[in-house]
């Protein structure tokens, strides 16, 4: 008999929020290795620190609202927001302090050490000095505005991420004391750089204005001044039922986040507490919205330092390589022949992905295009590509989602240059966000057949991040994923309410029930005695039905081994609960982004790739898309790939019962365990017989 939800212990799922601080957590710890490179470890402390931005826009926001407004009911841990947010609060300074700490007393002193310095105003030589005087006057101070607040000029709005400076002066006639805000622009480089002398130096830009305060306040006197900045409320709320253009409301919804209820007001330890006072008045900033850090504040500007041209300071050269069954050149009679697994970057986006898009464009056989577009890169051959189809004269249909968070403003960008080159432009399903992975191309072959050359991937059709998030895409022109993609367009374009499909598992109309279904057959196989198995990569694992199903297979038998890189909710290793259940995560020079469902199905393994996360976002409010892998060989490379990653063999971190997460770097004789990309990287042509 199993265990019903009601009988799984109450405390069994952790907060999703904390799950995600302590992926940002691992983050922070590839930026402590010192074995990692240096201005890679440089970078991941500049993606610790955006990372954090978009958790306070996003989740910290959420459970403010949630407060706010009265809908302050219990998270999946039992927590009550306002508990939840004290904790979230506790943990992210203790991980702020961790990464300034991080900063000042290893990177940047190891920086120091091979030549690239940080160095702050006062460090600078008189040379230096009068060369940043120079740039301040030429390009830094017809950009500046100062902001004074009196009576007159009430406190400005501070717009999130910006970086300022709260100002005190006084006035040398009446020795009174006024307050003023420098915005920083936005528009000039995080840090600045010195004229080339010995190594590389970089000031911070916010201490170049600061060291020209006088200038911009002439005649009075600068007492003080402070960095500080603000981060705000960023979810969009769009009713998408009360909205004729949802084009047109995202825009004026966009134009709003600007204006988001404050929650993060970042200054630095130095601050004065009259004028921190001054500044949590004005922003209506609450004492445990207030974070004290060591400066200098935003270092998520790090990327650029990153960025230097070190190469023996960063990760070697990656070279991706063209799967071998496309060295023919024909790229449709290769699908045509058998499908194709890519796995990227390991493997080129550019000779497949975009290539296939590409092809099709410049084809006269081919009559039509279908695509779906969630993100994609500011200059992209995609988007190109379906551009010269479209001018060619071919039928393009386009999905472009609008709703994609932090890229809404690119993709209706894009959407309308589409749609100016003739391209069939549709907006998504009122209600759902477009998140599936799809391409279909439709030719007129040699042999007089319209065939439907399909792409369904884990990832965005974004050239830019292909090179370094990993995922995998299958190329196929089988009849039956060409129907069910033809289907599924079918539906986003139109008023089709299909369901079920012959390959694809659809969310949200069947994707819960399909992942349930299969759980419950490894259930019954492993009551049964027979071979029940089940093996699973994501990106986060929060969904509570999906988990308690989870938990429902250990305690029945079923060995469960899950791969989640970012947050997750689950408790591996509880007696009675999840003792068959691991969990690892590997981070490291790629973001690990495709998902990855293995089911031991007695003696008929189902393998499926495809977009959706275990999230109720993903089940329930997106159009996502699973693909079942066919072929026996690519079924085998992903059980390996899945494999290796969860060996004891490789480095990875592994979830403890308590929430926490142990890595696991070197073996009990003090030697390296495998690093699963390096291994991947080097390899270049990853079979599931060399895993």
């Amino acid at each position: 008999m199993e265990p019903t939800a009601e009988e799984l212990p109450p405390d069994r799922f952790m907060d999703r929020e904390e799950g995600w601080l302590r992926f940002n957590q691992r983050v922070l710890e590839l930026a402590e290795d010192e074995e990692v490179p240096l201005l890679e470890r440089a970078r991941f402390l500049a993606i610790f620190s955006s990372n954090l931005d978009e958790f306070f826009m996003v989740r910290v926001a959420g459970l403010k609202r949630r407060i706010a407004t009265g809908l302050a009911v219990p998270s999946s841990s039992g927590h009550q927001p306002r508990a939840t947010l004290e904790r979230v609060s506790e943990f992210t300074r203790e991980l702020m302090l961790r990464h300034a700490a991080c900063y000042h007393e290893s990177v940047a002193p190891a920086l120091r050490e091979v030549g690239i310095r940080i160095v702050r105003w006062d460090d600078l030589d008189e040379a230096e000095r009068e060369y940043l005087h120079g740039l301040f006057r030429r390009s830094i101070y017809p950009l500046v505005t100062p902001f004074a607040v009196d009576s007159a000029h009430p406190f400005p709005y501070i717009s999130g991420r910006s970086l300022n400076l709260a100002v005190t002066v006084r006035d040398p006639r009446d020795e009174r004391r006024m307050f003023a805000r420098v915005k920083v622009p936005g528009s000039l480089a995080r840090f600045i750089e010195l004229a080339a002398g010995e190594g590389r130096r970089f000031v911070p830009v916010e201490d170049i204005i600061a060291a020209h305060l006088p200038q911009l306040f002439e005649g009075m006197e600068v007492v003080e001044h402070h960095a500080f900045r603000v981060t705000r409320n960023a979810d969009l709320e769009v009713d998408e039922d009360e909205t004729d253009d949802l084009v047109q409301s995202l825009e004026q919804e966009l134009l709003r986040r600007r204006f988001g209820p404050l929650v993060r007001l970042e200054v630095e330890q130095s601050i004065s507490e009259e004028v921190l006072a001054i500044l949590m008045e004005e922003l209506g900033a609450a004492d445990e919205e207030v974070y004290r850090v060591p400066g200098p504040l935003n270092l998520a500007g790090l990327s650029q330092i990153a960025d230097v041209d070190r190469p023996e300071l960063s990760f070697p050269p990656m070279v991706p390589v063209e799967p071998p069954v496309l060295n023919s050149g024909d790229l449709f009679a290769a699908i045509r022949k058998d499908e194709i697994l890519v796995h990227h970057p390991y493997e080129s986006f550019a000779t497949t992905t975009e290539r296939f898009l590409a092809l099709a464009a410049g084809d006269p056989k081919v009559v039509a295009i279908k695509q779906t577009l969630y993100r994609t890169s500011g200059d992209s051959p995609i988007v190109d590509a379906l551009i010269e189809a479209a001018r060619a004269g071919k039928e393009v249909v386009v999905l472009v989602e609008v709703k994609a968070r932090f890229d809404e403003q690119n993709n209706i960008q894009w959407a309308r240059k589409l749609e100016d080159a003739g391209c069939h432009v549709v907006y998504g399903v009122v209600g759902l966000k477009t998140h599936c992975k799809l391409s279909m191309v439709i030719r007129q072959d040699d042999d007089g057949l319209l065939r439907r050359y399909c792409h369904v991937g884990t990832g965005n059709y974004n050239p830019a991040t292909a090179r370094i998030y990993e995922d995998l895409g299958l190329f196929s022109a089988s009849s039956e994923v060409g129907e069910d993609v033809s289907d599924l367009f079918n539906s986003l374009t139109g008023f089709s309410h299909k369901s079920r499909y012959r390959r694809l598992l659809v969310a949200p109309s069947a994707l819960r029930d399909g992942l349930l279904e299969q759980i419950s057959t490894e259930i019954e196989n492993a009551l049964k005695g027979d071979p029940a198995r089940i093996r699973i990569k994501v990106n986060s694992l929060v969904d509570r039905e999906i988990i308690d199903a989870l938990y429902r297979a250990s305690q029945a038998g079923v060995s469960v081994d899950l791969w989640v890189r970012g947050s997750c909710v689950l408790r591996a290793g509880v007696p009675g609960l999840s003792e068959n259940i691991r969990v690892r995560s590997v981070l490291g020079r790629f973001l690990e982004h495709s998902r990855i469902f293995i089911f031991a199905n007695g003696w008929r393994p189902q393998v499926w790739i495809g977009s959706a996360d275990l999230m109720p976002r993903n089940l329930d409010r997106r159009v996502e898309a699973l693909v079942r892998i066919s072929d026996p060989d690519q079924c085998r490379r992903l059980v390996g790939l899945v494999d290796l990653a969860m060996a004891d063999s490789t480095s990875a971190w592994r979830l403890e019962p308590d929430g926490t997460w142990t890595r696991a770097r070197y073996d009990d004789d003090g030697q390296p365990l495998v690093d699963l990309q390096e291994a991947l990287r080097g390899d270049r042509r990853p079979r599931a017989t060399e895993y």
